[in-house]
């Protein structure tokens, strides 16, 4: 197996860690060490990796970066009630270009994806989501992402990849396998009204932050239905994070982060985890002891995945049926959790590779929306896009 990509842990870290309460986090997850090399992968469930590239930010002037503070704060963390096994793999450096980077931290997800082992990538830029995209080539037919940021970054396609402009490559590089794309907590003014139409007119998803911080639930369905989940640092308002981090007095607070991240490890079908835009700097204790609590969090939700996502049992669902407008909607809701499902249906002229699509994660109020003759609106894009 191909791990050359790899560089181990910062000794500096490793000696802070020896000093840890054997309880701690650090202390009981396998780690990647100049002295032992790269963990054992056998039975492993979550893989943490670094990536140091952030050539392609926009206001990037050379400045280089590490993740040791970001480690240090997780390692200090005490696990919950969890049976994960967890391995640090190290970080893959920068390449020769930001291509070779790109190779390597594809490579290594799609490696990790195929052992079922959840890779969560710490980077450096959000660009780094492209890569993580395209790991699924070989793996699945169609993939949904979620962005957790205040842009949607779709740029123009037609100049080069930036942390800011990524999706526009990934909706329009082939192979085409983005399916549903859902950005959450997006705040209108960083936004153009082009990027907004766009975002519409492809039936992607969008939530405000003042939606999501009005009722945090609403991206819970998001990620049940998200494959690949990014997370922007720049979505947290200012008051949040250090000197460095700061980008915009508005923006979700610690909480909401993290319920949003447990959202993304409850979810079924998450199958990679990001944090990106992470900028050290010397007050940094704040940011890297944020986003040590957004992994716990997400860890945390993965230790509490429940499969209620098999209806071929009819005991282990209750099925609803509405109509609106002579329009048949069909809502499942699972026993064992209470979670809610709509079904999408079909247009059997449509040659389709969504079959797998087939039910969309919803919640109990869009069933009690189409009983008051409101068609949801993630069913209505849903189906909209099964129309193209």
């Amino acid at each position: 197996m191909n791990f050359n990509f790899l560089s181990p842990v910062s000794e500096i870290v490793l000696a802070h860690n020896e000093l840890l309460s054997l309880q701690a986090l650090g202390r009981k997850i396998r780690i990647h060490s100049s002295q032992n090399g790269i963990p054992e992968l056998e039975g492993v469930d979550i893989a943490i990796l670094g990536v140091l590239e952030n050539r392609n930010d926009v206001n990037y002037i050379g400045e280089e970066f590490q993740l040791n503070e970001i480690r240090k704060s997780f390692y200090s963390l005490f696990p919950g009630s969890w049976n994960s096994v967890i391995a640090d793999l190290g970080d893959i450096n920068k390449g020769e270009s930001v291509e070779d980077t790109y190779f390597a931290l594809k490579t290594t997800i799609a490696i990790l994806i195929k052992k079922n082992i959840i890779p969560i990538i710490i980077g450096g830029t959000q660009d780094l989501t492209y890569p993580n995209y395209r790991a699924y080539d070989t793996i699945m037919p169609m993939v949904n992402i979620v962005n957790v940021d205040c842009k949607f970054n779709l740029g123009d396609s037609a100049k080069p990849i930036k942390n800011d402009s990524f999706v526009g490559k990934i909706i329009l590089d082939k192979p085409y396998n983005l399916f549903n794309y859902a950005t959450i907590g997006y705040q209108t003014y960083f936004n153009s009204q082009e990027e907004k139409d766009l975002m519409d007119s492809l039936y992607f998803e969008s939530y405000r932050l003042g939606a999501v911080s009005k009722d945090i639930t609403i991206a819970e369905p998001v990620m049940r239905d998200a494959n690949i989940v990014s997370v922007d640092l720049s979505s947290v308002k200012a008051s949040e994070v250090s000197l460095n981090q700061k980008y915009s007095p508005n923006g979700l607070d610690g909480k909401e982060i993290c319920a949003i991240a447990r959202y993304a490890g409850i979810s079924n079908k998450v199958s990679s985890f990001g944090i990106y835009e992470y900028k050290p700097s010397k007050d940094d204790e704040i940011t890297s002891m944020l986003a040590s609590q957004i992994l716990w969090y997400f860890i945390e939700g993965v230790n509490f995945r429940v499969k209620d996502d098999d209806f071929s049992d009819d005991r282990s669902y209750q099925k609803f049926i509405t109509l609106i407008d002579s329009q048949e909607l069909v809502f499942y809701k699972s026993n064992k959790t209470g979670r809610w499902w709509i079904e999408i249906p079909f247009l059997t002229e449509i040659n389709t590779k969504l079959k797998r699509h087939t039910l969309l994660p919803c919640m109990h109020q869009d069933y009690l929306d189409a009983c008051n003759n409101k068609v949801p609106d993630r069913w209505y894009k849903a189906f909209q896009k099964n129309c193209v």
